[in-house]
Order: structure tokens, then C-alpha cells, then sequence
């Protein structure tokens, strides 16, 4: 990636982390009027960021977060000892005689913190399918894909901006929003050989699609009773959940 790229992945992920504290933040402060400006404010930022990654730089099916956490422990490095007997690996292991059975030797045993149960081998080759993983280019996409990725950045907006004229308790934003998630994610189904991070993010997005059940008005209509009878009757008849529950 270039620079001006991680600039951008970086601020996108500030963005991300900040956002509920600023919502908070500001209608603790300022009212429910500022509330909802700095939420119009902080979605346009995201959206235009979002499609200069898409257009410009062609970052692809974008993941949220933007820059994905760093699993430290997957990527401890190798111990000192394994990265000098790299080229020899029969210096670092036994093999069995009569089982065949691969364990290391006991010189070549790492310190506690980098220590692993499998072989030199597997962990050099696991690293290496790892570290192959993260640098995968972004997977190309034609002209439907970007129509599909451009709408899920956009839904947020539209979103907001059918809240404004229909106003909280209608059906109208709630449906369209539904209706624009739907309709990305039909169109990127299409899409094959996607790398492991843009399979992953599709799942997700997937699986927010049960968020909906839970946002009004439909939560309001219809899950809100049904989840409350459900809380109640474990609270009732399961020993222990009571506390929890109510």
C-alpha cells in the first residue's frame, strides 16, 4: 500500500473508534441538535474516505475495521535458536526410530514465551501461509461489484437522510436501509476468488443483517415483546440466569 493510502486507512480507523464517544460526547454538551449534525458529519467523512479508497486506489471489499488488528501471538517471531538453525532443521529435531515421530531436540528448545507444540517445519510454513494471507492484493472488481461496494458505503448516508424526511418512526428508513444492504451483498455474491479477509467481511455483513430485528421500528413493533417473554421465562425457571436476565 502506499502511503497516502495508510494515511487514509489510518484516519478511517480513527473514525471508526471515536465515533460513539463523539455522539456521546456532544449530545451530553450541546443537545440533541448537535447530536445528529456530528453524526451527519462523521458518516460523510467516512463515505468520502471510503469511496477515495474504492475509486481511487481500488482498495477492493473493503473490512471494518479498516486496518485489521494485529494478532500479536500468531505473529511472534520465530525464537533466535529457529531462525539460526532455519536452513538445518534435522539440527533442531529428533526422528524416532521406530515410531518416526518428529519432536525437538532439546537444544534447540525457545523460551517459554515463543515456545509452540509443533515442529520448525510447521511453524515456518505457518507463518509463511500467514504472512502470505495478509499481503494478497484486493481482488478486482468489475463494474457490478463497484456499483455494490459503493452502495453499502453510501447506505449510511441515504439512511440518515431518510430519517430526516420520514422521521424516526417510520417504516420508510428502516426498509430502504434493509433493501440497500440486501442488494449489495447480491450483487458481490457473484464475485469469486476472494482472499480469506474479503470472504470473512462478506460473512459479516451477512450476519449484521440480524441487527435489523433489533433496530426500530421493527424492534419496537415486534421483537421487543417477544425478546422481553423470552428474558422473563428464563429468569423464572432457570436457576441462576434470574440475576442476569433481569
Amino acid at each position: 500500500q502506499s502511503l497516502p493510502q495508510q494515511k487514509l486507512l489510518t484516519w478511517l480507523s480513527v473514525l471508526e473508534c471515536v465515533e460513539v464517544f463523539a455522539e456521546m460526547g456532544t449530545a451530553r454538551a450541546w443537545g440533541e441538535m448537535a447530536r445528529w449534525t456530528i453524526i451527519v458529519l462523521i458518516q460523510l467523512a467516512k463515505a468520502i474516505l471510503r469511496l477515495l479508497l474504492l475509486l481511487w486506489y481500488k482498495a477492493g471489499i473493503q473490512t471494518s475495521p479498516p486496518i485489521v488488528p494485529l494478532n500479536r501471538e500468531q505473529q511472534q517471531p520465530l525464537h533466535p535458536q529457529d531462525v539460526e538453525g532455519s536452513s538445518s532443521g534435522k539440527d533442531q529435531t529428533y526422528v524416532g526410530k521406530r515410531s518416526s515421530r518428529v519432536v525437538r531436540s532439546l537444544q534447540s528448545t525457545p523460551s517459554l514465551q515463543s515456545r509452540h507444540w509443533g515442529s520448525p517445519q510447521q511453524r515456518e510454513e505457518s507463518q509463511s501461509r500467514r504472512a502470505e494471507e495478509m499481503n494478497q492484493p484486493p481482488t478486482p472488481l468489475g463494474l457490478q461489484e463497484t456499483v455494490a461496494e459503493s452502495i453499502y458505503i453510501a447506505r449510511p448516508l441515504l439512511h440518515l437522510l431518510s430519517l430526516g424526511v420520514w422521521g424516526q418512526r417510520s417504516w420508510k428508513p428502516w426498509l430502504l436501509s434493509a433493501i440497500l444492504d440486501v442488494s449489495s451483498l447480491s450483487l458481490l455474491s457473484d464475485l469469486k476468488d476472494l482472499n480469506r479477509r474479503e470472504r470473512a467481511e462478506l460473512r459479516r455483513r451477512t450476519i449484521l443483517l440480524l441487527y435489523y430485528l433489533l433496530r426500530s421500528p421493527f424492534y419496537d413493533r415486534y421483537s421487543e415483546g417477544r425478546i422481553l417473554f423470552l428474558l422473563r421465562l428464563l429468569a423464572d425457571y432457570v436457576p441462576g440466569l434470574g440475576f442476569v436476565t433481569r
